[in-house]
């Protein structure tokens, strides 16, 4: 009897741990799957180490699991940075109406390319003004380096040598990267808001 019953025993554990690795394949299957953008297959993105406006250390770690949209400007930029930072805020508040629960999974990425001049209570200041969840990263040279390089971002200050009001020549893109870290889509300072809450609409799941 206590061998029928063991036998028995051991066939149900058995039976029940085929059904649960059945079950984790089918889910895997037919998880939803965000499309492939424009931005497939390239190599932007990668391990950062930055510091946020509140002076906290934050890496691409805290962001896994979540969509980012990501820009790369600085504070001290006359036109297009804070331009594209409202166009990039407008953006999300647009899919925060339309879908709140799919726009919960989208972090806004304020990067600076300008670390001399933009400390975390200058950061501050600056994202708070266009949209609450906008998260400011800076850092030192090296890090803000490290980081333009991953994203293959181009940033280079414009004027004379030593000037305290230098402009930067940089790369003005909004990227949409996944919650694996990969790059989905971009959109450039042509770009409007409504092309990219439609990129959240589209990719976002």
């Amino acid at each position: 009897m206590n061998r029928r019953r063991l036998s028995f025993q051991t066939a149900a554990i058995a039976l029940a741990l085929l059904c649960a690795v059945g079950a984790l394949v089918l889910w895997a299957v037919q998880a939803p799957r965000a499309p492939a953008g424009p931005l497939a297959g390239a190599q932007i993105g990668g391990p950062f180490t930055l510091v946020d406006q509140d002076g906290r250390t934050v890496t691409e770690k805290d962001f896994a699991g979540r969509y980012m949209l990501v820009y790369f400007g600085y504070t001290f930029c006359p036109d297009v940075c804070p331009l594209d930072a409202q166009k990039l805020a407008t953006a999300l508040r647009t899919f925060e109406k339309q879908d709140p629960a799919r726009a919960a999974k989208v972090v806004p990425v304020f990067v600076t390319v300008d670390p001399e001049r933009d400390t975390t209570a200058v950061l501050k200041d600056f994202v708070t003004a266009f949209h609450p969840r906008l998260v400011g990263l800076g850092g030192s040279v090296a890090q803000v380096d490290a980081a333009k390089k991953a994203y293959r971002v181009y940033a280079k200050k414009a004027g004379p040598e030593g000037a305290a009001d230098y402009l930067i020549d940089h790369t003005a893109m909004i990227y949409l990267m996944g919650p694996d870290g990969a790059p989905i889509s971009f959109t450039d300072h042509t770009g409007t808001a409504d092309q990219i809450a439609a990129d959240l609409d589209k990719y976002v799941r």
